[in-house]
């Protein structure tokens, strides 16, 4: 009799251990979960980031081109008005 209520006794209490544990881990999950959902979140603001700074160097590197242009079209009348 004692021997089955120790048994009995045991079970339940591993139950008891693989459910909180359980419970355990799904607050761990959770939490990583959330950890990669703000990786995530922060590597794709940095790609954002790096697309534009990438637009805006193609801008400057147009305008810089067309004012070199305008540069060298305003030097080329001002010495055929020379001549």
């Amino acid at each position: 009799m004692k021997k089955s209520i120790l048994s009995i006794t045991m079970a339940a209490l591993l139950a008891l251990g693989v459910v909180s544990c359980r419970e355990e881990k799904s607050e761990t999950e959770k939490a990583a979960d959330e950890v990669e959902e703000t990786m995530e979140e922060g590597a794709e603001e940095v790609e954002d980031a790096a697309e534009d700074t990438g637009e805006a160097m193609e801008d400057a590197a147009e305008e810089t081109g067309e004012a070199m242009e305008e540069g060298a079209e305003e030097v080329e009348e001002e010495m055929e008005g020379e001549k």
